[in-house]
């Protein structure tokens, strides 16, 4: 019965999603070309949260538990699991405060109204996957970026997307490039549970009442992090994933 209901509702929720975006995207250009940063900081925030609003047509709810007490700024690095593309606007609003930015593969880059914009001006690093050279700049872009600003960048070190919850092993090139660019960061672990469950069916229907839920960790000083934090960091997120259900 949850999969008959879903085929309607997420047609609807797609419909409204769709809006969402393709009317944010004027917005985003408007905020950034004649009021600059932080009015375009500001529209992708507002963006972000009408996106998790949308989900609520699917019954979906979050929650965020925040470590204490939390960094006063930045430099941050915010290192968390992988499960779906609706990670993504719950860390940009509830971390608002911190300026996130992504590391994300670079097809992301066109093509999607909106995403793609934020992509493209908001400070983000696109990278190609199979260009290791075009990466490395990127990533050290990035956390140059954020040493100079104090923002934060946002690092799924999984690589691709667990569809299961199932967290995967962590690869550390990228991570690593950010810590050495931005030796004065603070590393924030972040474990995302359930996201997954929105695609419990695959692309269409979109799953029904996922309870989303992102608990977030003390920080870690990037200075002197050693390969055993590394694996510590890894653990720690990892201990908070529910098991399958």
């Amino acid at each position: 019965m949850a999969k008959i209901l879903a085929y309607p509702l997420s047609a609807i929720y797609l419909l409204v999603f769709g809006i969402v975006l393709v009317v944010f995207h004027p917005v985003q250009w408007v905020c950034l070309n004649l009021f600059g940063y932080q009015a375009h900081k500001a529209s992708v925030s507002l963006l972000n949260l009408c996106i998790m609003r949308c989900t609520h047509i699917l019954g979906t709810t979050y929650r965020f538990e925040y470590a204490n007490p939390m960094p006063e700024s930045g430099p941050l690095i915010i290192v968390t699991n992988h499960q779906s593309m609706y990670d993504i606007p719950p860390l940009i609003w509830y971390l608002r405060k911190y300026h996130p930015k992504f590391v994300s593969k670079k097809e992301l880059g066109k093509g999607i109204p909106s995403v793609s914009y934020n992509l493209r001006h908001g400070g983000s690093a696109l990278i190609d996957r199979k260009d290791r050279r075009q990466a490395r700049a990127e990533l050290e872009r990035l956390g140059a970026y954020i040493e100079k600003t104090g923002r934060s960048a946002v690092i799924f070190p999984e690589g691709t997307r667990s569809r299961t919850g199932e967290p995967k092993p962590f690869r550390t090139f990228g991570l690593s490039l950010l810590m050495d660019q931005a030796p004065s960061a603070q590393i924030l672990p972040v474990t995302i549970n359930n996201s997954w469950k929105l695609f419990r069916y695959g692309t269409f229907p979109l799953g029904l009442g996922a309870r989303v839920r992102f608990t977030v960790h003390p920080p870690m000083p990037v200075a002197g992090f050693t390969p055993e934090k590394m694996k510590e960091l890894e653990a720690k997120i990892a201990s908070k994933i529910d098991p399958p259900a």
